[in-house]
């Protein structure tokens, strides 16, 4: 299993106030896998992937990422461990906007110490690899919604992560944008890539393999190959 969770409880605290985002969950998502995590808000949906992303840490229980416990992480491994294993694509794109396509794909792997060379050469390559070599050198106001989001897929790329998680990735585009965005995660699983969506949109999510349903921050079903 290349993400487990065990028992995971996630508490907030605000003021004296305890809010629980998640409530016991235990999952697994089998290396390779399409998974989708649905439900409405306030279902835990967004914790969730936080946690499997190590952004956080769960109150109680245990978060495996590729057989590592993250609450034994410091911060600074935590880091690392995102960097080496885990791509991100964001519903906000959350490029930088005095940065081209290209400079936005690359910065990534400067923070990984690579070469200058090798990081321009390796950004025009996952630029051409989602379809936008004639926008290398377009800053993100200059593109469309779907050629930004197409950006953020390639930069989620460039570390070469064993697993990618989308948090809303069709959720600001129209419906012909968003299908060319889900058609290319969904490529990138076919290449290997364990993918992890959290979508609203019933129809997107039901193009996984294997369906979470959330509910109060409980899973409410699991549906899909080898999970009926």
């Amino acid at each position: 299993m290349v993400i487990k969770l065990e028992n995971v409880v996630k508490i907030y605290r605000l003021g004296k106030v305890e809010v629980p985002a998640l409530r016991g969950i235990n999952l697994e998502i089998p290396r390779g896998e399409y998974a989708s995590l649905m439900g409405p808000s306030g279902s835990g949906k967004s914790t969730l992937m936080n946690l499997i992303g190590a952004l956080d840490r769960p109150t109680s229980g245990r978060v495996y990422i590729d057989g590592t416990d993250i609450a034994r992480l410091n911060d600074d491994q935590l880091a690392l461990l995102r960097r080496k294993k885990i791509g991100f694509v964001f519903q906000q794109f959350n490029l930088i906007n005095k940065l081209t396509a290209l400079e936005n794909v690359a910065l990534p792997m400067w923070f990984s110490g690579i070469s200058r060379s090798r990081r321009m050469r390796r950004a025009k390559e996952l630029l051409e690899l989602v379809g936008l070599e004639e926008r290398l050198h377009h800053k993100p106001s200059e593109l469309s919604g779907g050629e930004r989001q197409r950006v953020a897929i390639a930069r989620a790329l460039a570390n070469d992560p064993e697993i990618i998680l989308a948090d809303e990735p069709t959720g600001n585009l129209d419906t012909a944008s968003g299908m060319v965005v889900i058609e290319l995660l969904e490529e990138l699983n076919k290449l290997g890539k364990t993918l992890v969506v959290v979508t609203h949109d019933v129809e997107f999510g039901k193009r996984a393999r294997m369906r979470v349903k959330l509910r109060d921050g409980m899973i409410q079903e699991i549906e899909g190959v080898n999970h009926a």
